[in-house]
């Protein structure tokens, strides 16, 4: 095929003629041969290779794999290319998007530029828009920072419009979805930071001549600094096929004046309804007061959102298999809490569920929000709870009621289930009540999608709590109708809608191997400090897989297994007279100094690394298991054997 479009341009005898001039005109009598270099040199000054690279199309195509409703790979494009060169379907509407730069990121203005090859913090855009989800490349971090992507967002297709007819500019018009954007930096560590979260109202495309129009979108920063400017971008918006017949931009400006009206109207109602709720709750028991009932919750971006907004039925489609394995994939998402300037309480920040997914790390209601939503996706009937842990550290957890009445407690932090049964204060005590496992003290109130309950018994300790939902007695619930108005998908344009979620991109087999080989990196330096010598021992090593693979096992189903075989391989591995030790130790990171570093401080994984004695022989077994969005378990084992010398 190559060969073919370089014979049509007849490239093979442009180059001859070049390739005679030069050589006639560079080789001075005592020189006797050029270097490829001068040749390829030669061939640029004449345009040849640039000639070449622009005739030359390259396609693109884009891989979709089974996600929730198959999210598209993004479709990215070098700098020099144009629409035509990928493969678009004809029959559908798309939203070329171009972020061509961006500048004033006056945090990196002392910023050096990076030398080639060196480590440096980077900034990645993530985009949503209508269930498809997109990536730019991560460029250095700059004052002036150097996005050069092209995004394909499919706006309408066939199948969602009446009969084949393409979707005019008056149907776009009506698809409020705005394009989620998230700024996301990672430090030279491979931490990520949430730098911004933009909603990009791209309708202003309907109305501009040819259906193109350039924006420079302000970005503002996260939590506590959400009226900070933390730098702007350069968006370019192109509608393909291009309209036949764009609105004007008072037709546009109109709707979108409509849509906001009509929001701004279902939140007051809302408000007005929920400061109703609260007086009559607070008439109940002036204690009530002090109870952790909240109805709405700040996001990202310091907007207050009612709290049912952040739960919605989520499919993972082929992705997770069953709802313990959702609980896994929530765990091993990294958690941290918001960041605070100064001291002074916790920052309130909850997540909208890109930026979550996007940073990989979040808050306990983060989590809580994600679980609650993939077990309602699973069928279940899913609330987020609202308490305290011990010390009244206020908490979020998850709790799912069974058809039989049995209540269980998820734990999204650390994937624990946990039954409830409740203890009646009143009645004496026939035997000593064993103490509950979870680690929960008061509850406030519960939620998903359609309900919100405000817990109104006497007391709100969890241990004597009864979750009989129904009885208003207990439960005081919020009008499902209210709640509807402001949180069922497309009731208000200022709700983000969730992104579906993502297949890992990381190569589990080949990441293992990487840490494995810096881990045993690490260890013999250490003992080479310490003025011991080295030998591993590979087939125990190997030995070390299905001890890990069970603990996943373990973590996922809460089912034991193979655990005799393990033990008996062992055995044999080890003569007579020989010592074994063994420590597992699991990480969500995939960094190898970091684990080692932390593997030290355990006396018994210290005691390993640092063996003494007579025949010493060390293993390191790594075992990475990858879940989508690229979280990931990481278990490692070191173990040694040795002589024991009495």
């Amino acid at each position: 095929k190559l060969n073919q479009e370089l014979q049509s341009m007849d490239v093979h005898g442009r180059i001859r003629e070049i390739l005679a001039e030069t050589i006639r005109e560079e080789l001075a009598p005592d020189q006797q041969h050029l270097s490829t270099e001068d040749l390829i040199k030669a061939l640029r000054r004449r345009g040849i290779i640039d000639d070449v690279m622009k005739e030359l199309n390259f396609v693109t195509d884009s891989v979709e794999q089974e996600l929730p409703s198959s999210p598209k790979q993004p479709i990215c494009f070098d700098r020099q290319s144009t629409l035509k060169k990928t493969n678009i379907d004809p029959t559908r509407r798309y939203l070329y998007l171009q972020v061509l730069g961006g500048k004033a990121f006056l945090e990196h203005l002392q910023e050096p530029e990076p030398l080639p090859g060196q480590v440096c913090s980077t900034f990645t855009l993530c985009l949503h828009y209508r269930n498809q989800r997109f990536r730019s490349k991560p460029v250095p971090c700059a004052c002036e920072p150097d996005f050069h992507d092209g995004f394909l967002l499919e706006v309408h297709r066939e199948s969602l419009g009446d009969g084949t007819r393409m979707a005019d500019s008056t149907t776009m018009l009506s698809i409020s979805d705005p394009i989620h954007m998230v700024l996301i930096k990672t430090d030279i560590f491979g931490e990520t930071t949430l730098v911004a979260s933009y909603f990009l109202e791209w309708r202003s495309v309907l109305g501009s001549e040819n259906g193109v129009t350039s924006l420079t979108v302000e970005l503002m920063g996260v939590g506590t600094e959400s009226k900070v400017s933390v730098g702007i971008l350069n968006i370019k918006l192109e509608m393909y096929p291009p309209l036949n017949q764009t609105l004007s931009q008072e037709v546009v400006n109109t709707q979108l004046a409509l849509e906001r009206q009509k929001t701004a109207e279902k939140e007051r109602l809302f408000l007005v309804y929920a400061k109703q709720w609260w007086r009559e709750y607070l008439q109940i028991r002036p204690s009530h007061n002090s109870r952790l009932v909240k109805i709405f919750a700040q996001d990202e971006n310091g907007i207050n959102r009612p709290v049912c907004s952040y739960v919605k039925p989520l499919r993972a489609g082929r992705l997770l298999d069953t709802p313990r394995q959702a609980a896994r994939f929530v765990n091993v998402l990294g958690y941290e809490r918001a960041p605070v300037i100064g001291g002074g309480g916790k920052q309130e920040q909850w997540c909208t569920l890109l930026a979550f997914l996007c940073r990989s790390k979040g808050d306990c209601e983060d989590h809580a929000n994600l679980l609650c939503s993939l077990l309602l996706g699973y069928g279940l009937e899913a609330f987020v709870c609202v308490g305290t842990k011990a010390k009244g550290v206020p908490h979020a957890w998850v709790m799912t009621c069974g058809t039989d009445g049995t209540i269980t407690f998820w734990e999204s932090l650390t994937g624990h289930r946990y039954i409830h049964k409740p203890t009646n204060p009143d009645e004496p005590p026939v035997a000593e009540q064993p103490k509950p496992l979870y680690p929960y003290r008061t509850i406030g109130c519960v939620f998903n999608h359609q309900m919100f309950l405000g817990n109104c018994q006497p007391s709100d300790a969890v241990e004597t709590c009864v979750f009989d939902l129904n009885d208003e007695s207990k439960w005081k619930p919020m009008s499902e109708e209210a709640i509807k108005s402001v949180c069922a998908p497309g009731a208000t344009t200022s709700l983000p809608p969730f992104p579906p979620l993502c297949a890992s991109t990381i190569d589990a087999s080949v990441t293992s191997n990487e840490i494995e080989m810096q881990l045993r990196l690490l260890v013999s330096e250490h003992r080479k400090d310490l003025g011991l010598t080295t030998v591993w021992e590979d087939q125990l090593s190997y030995l070390l897989s299905p001890a890990l693979a069970s603990y996943e096992f373990e973590r996922t189903t809460s089912i034991s297994a193979g655990n005799e075989e393990f033990q008996d391989a062992i055995r044999r591995a080890v003569p007579d007279g020989h010592t074994f030790k063994g420590f597992p130790i699991h990480f969500v990171y995939r960094n190898a100094r970091r684990a080692f570093a932390t593997c030290l401080r355990s006396p018994f994984c210290e005691e390993i690394i640092c063996c003494r004695g007579d025949q010493v022989r060390l293993a390191v077994r790594v075992r990475v298991f990858t879940y989508p969005e690229s979280a990931c378990a990481v278990w490692i084992m070191f173990a040694c054997k040795y002589r024991s010398v009495l």
